[in-house]
């Protein structure tokens, strides 16, 4: 049965938007794209009047990307091809100049500049802004989360301190985790048309600045206001005049104690419990965190308000009330099942406090989930995303990443989810390498064959940190798991990547240090098996690590290890394909001629009882040292004896049908297909070259052609002093090739 192969780009809905595609090969090109301005900042070399909304869609792509600096958001100060409109530059390294010269210029009509970097002030933004009529009016949405404000710099325009009032059009305002004061909530309370405001985790003592635009209020966001000054009656007297609103968070951090909170423990309690008339426009009520929410409290406020949509009780204790299940179309957050955890996941993407709690009863939920739920995996990368560096919230994430996607689980989500959650784990194992616990939940997510196999992502990292996270640990089930994914990896690694991997001594130490560790006790296990794979493929065509192998003496181990396990046919092949790996390499042959190493490599060639997997590789490492007499220094009769068993045993042979090996290039055998070399060293090569052919001919078709195989197995063919066994071999081959090539070209066949 035939398996849909998926796109990297394709997940649950479908492929990527061909805008999307384009959109991030123009980010790729910026360099080929741009010319420099004397400041050093990008300009498009040539722009086309670009589409408003694609204008708004490369900025945000930028952005997400990573490459949006002072430098790159230089192509903005073209407005009149480029016209922004909603702008984000979302933790951006934007200093308050290039800000001045790219955005303001622009008519815009939002703005998200939470958490820039680069200096870049409220004070800058605001000053900015104001200084473009156009944007006075045309301003709806703003969102400066997490910057320093500092007002104390705005200059007077017209004898007046420039501020939020300038901004005449500003509907919606997100000032959270900024040093937001009293003072300038006053100013913000002025803007006429003023319909959200976010103060949360701000300094702000005193809300009765928000009566000044009670009729067009309709949010309020006031998590965990910490220096809130006001009494419970005041505070819900000025609640009690926001006639139009109706969304109300005032939330707290129940993890965090840095005061009592109780006035507005208080101020929930009153308001549960008190009158519909008080607020009763309120759909909807966020009291995630409060401490004496009874759920006697929460039914009579339920009951009471018939239109309430959303109700945030997580980590109130309360949420498990049965009223709230009887209402449909009533969203809440809470920990009572799995749909209130997940609407708490979804909600609190911003809050590490309830994003670690929700985690928590997520974790509980999925410990045994046996249906694929990419819907959660999704929440919880989103979790990971927004808080890259709590602790608290990637040791519950990384272990519900583990049960979401163990087993059968992974195969059934999308790619690109897969993908993005892998490289969340890297993140994870870089922020914390002394966290054992998150290594270890990461290593266990990452043990799996599929996302190994099919999942694109930084192998290569993946490798250094499971390799460093080795170094460190002994736990055997953990050791067995490491060495898996090593071995794994280091197969899927390309050739730069594996020669910059297998530069590192350190690496080969450690895998040479578990060979050794399970070699003196005799075992056979899969651990040892994984670091013998790992160590082969290090080899492969690397004289870097061949070399770094010897100078670790894993020659003189794998000599004992050979003769130790002479009945372990699965040792013995990774043991010989690594030492065939060193045999390759002309200045390393030395390494090899010793007679006792020889003899036994001999004799696992003559012997008919010992597997042809093993016979092969034995042959290989033989076939290569007799090829050179002129560095052959030991004596002529054992490397006669050599050449003439190569091709008595060769001939033996049955033609395997499971894949044995597989070579990343044809360069180390053509040296063997020469036309003057012994027939034994020939036919070792032919035969391993008919192997890999019969088995995947698609394969290795063009490699043969490229690397100038073919040729030098016709002159095999035609010259006449060839051994007919190896003529038959090459003939075999040449045939394959041609066979394959006319298929190529005449394409599938068609049938009416």
């Amino acid at each position: 049965m035939c398996k849909k192969v998926r796109s990297i780009d394709e997940d649950a809905e479908g492929p990527r938007a061909l805008c999307d595609l384009c959109l991030a090969q123009v980010c790729r090109s910026l360099d080929a794209l741009c010319s420099r301005r004397a400041d050093g900042s990008m300009c498009l070399s040539w722009a086309p009047l670009f589409p408003q909304e694609m204008v708004d869609q490369l900025l945000h792509k930028m952005a997400t990307k990573g490459i949006l600096n002072d430098t790159t958001v230089g192509i903005f100060r073209n407005c009149k091809e480029l016209r922004l409109r909603r702008a984000s530059i979302r933790c951006c390294p934007v200093s308050a100049e290039a800000f001045r010269l790219a955005l303001c210029p622009h008519r815009l009509q939002e703005l998200d500049a939470s958490w820039v970097s680069g200096g870049l002030t409220g004070a800058n933004i605001i000053s900015g802004l104001a200084s473009n009529p156009e944007c006075r009016s045309s301003l709806q949405r703003l969102s400066l989360s997490g910057l320093r404000l500092d007002w104390e710099s705005l200059e007077e325009d017209g004898g007046s301190r420039v501020g939020f009032s300038f901004l005449q059009g500003l509907r919606t305002l997100n000032l959270a985790n900024t040093d937001l004061t009293d003072a300038v909530l006053e100013d913000i309370c002025t803007l006429p048309q003023l319909e959200s405001l976010d103060i949360s985790c701000s300094p702000v003592s005193n809300l009765t600045a928000l009566l000044d635009c009670k009729n067009t209020l309709r949010s309020l966001i006031a998590h965990r206001l910490r220096q809130l000054d006001m009494s419970p009656a005041r505070l819900l007297f000025v609640f009690n005049q926001l006639h139009a609103l109706r969304h109300l968070d005032f939330s707290d951090d129940h993890i965090t104690v840095d005061s009592d909170g109780r006035d507005g423990d208080e101020t929930v309690r009153q308001l549960l419990e008190g009158s519909p008339q008080v607020l009763p426009s309120l759909v909807s009520l966020d009291i995630s965190g409060r401490k004496r929410v009874t759920e006697a409290a929460v039914r009579a406020f339920v009951e009471a308000r018939g239109g309430l949509v959303f109700l945030g009780l997580l980590a109130t204790g309360a949420s498990s009330c049965h009223v709230l299940s009887s209402h449909k179309n009533l969203k809440v957050t809470g920990e009572a099942n799995e749909n209130q955890v997940c609407e708490a996941l979804r909600r609190y993407r911003d809050r590490e406090c309830f994003i670690r709690e929700a985690l928590v009863h997520l974790y509980n939920l999925v410990t045994d989930i046996d249906n694929p739920r990419p819907d959660m995996l999704k929440l919880v990368l989103s979790g990971m995303q927004s808080h890259p560096s709590s602790l608290h919230v990637h040791l519950v994430a990384t272990a519900c990443v583990f049960n979401l996607t163990t087993q059968d689980l992974a195969e059934a989500m999308p790619v690109s989810l897969l993908s993005s959650t892998v490289t969340q784990l890297l993140n994870a194992m870089k922020t914390f390498p002394n966290h054992q616990q998150v290594q270890k939940n990461c290593l266990l997510a990452l043990c799996s064959d599929y996302i190994l196999q099919d999942v694109p992502f930084d192998k290569y990292l993946a490798a250094m940190l499971v390799i460093n996270w080795l170094s460190s640990h002994e736990d055997p089930t953990l050791q067995r798991m490491a060495v898996a994914v090593i071995s794994i990896l280091v197969a899927k690694l390309s050739t730069e990547e594996t020669a910059q991997l297998s530069k590192d001594v350190f690496i080969m130490k450690q895998l040479l240090a578990i060979v050794q560790q399970k070699a003196m006790v005799g075992v056979v296990d899969s651990t040892l098996k994984f670091a013998l794979s790992a160590l082969w493929n290090l080899t492969d065509e690397m004289p870097t690590a061949a070399r770094n192998f010897i100078e670790c003496q894993g020659l003189e181990l794998y000599e004992e290890v050979l003769e130790s396990y002479y009945g372990e046919p699965s040792i013995q092949q990774k043991l010989l394909g690594l030492l065939n790996n060193i045999a390759e390499v002309e200045v390393l042959q030395a390494d090899l001629l010793e007679e006792d190493l020889l003899e036994h490599i001999l004799s696992l060639l003559q012997d008919s009882q010992v597997e042809v997997g093993v016979r092969y590789f034995a042959g290989g490492i033989l076939a290569q040292l007799a090829s050179r007499p002129e560095a052959w220094t030991l004596g002529d009769e054992l490397r006669s004896t050599i050449l003439k068993q190569l091709h008595a045993s060769i001939i033996t042979w049955p033609q395997l049908e499971r894949e044995m090996v597989s070579y990343r290039s044809f360069h180390p055998f053509c040296p063997l297909l020469q036309t003057c070399q012994p027939s034994g060293v020939q036919l070792w090569a032919v035969w391993a070259i008919h192997l890999v052919c019969s088995q995947n001919i698609s394969h290795y078709s063009s490699m043969l052609e490229k690397e100038g195989v073919t040729e030098l197995l016709k002159n095999l063919a035609a010259h006449p002093d060839t051994h007919s066994d190896i003529k038959g071999l090459s003939d075999s081959i040449l045939h394959m090739v041609e066979e394959h090539h006319s298929r190529v070209t005449q394409g599938p066949s068609t049938t009416r």
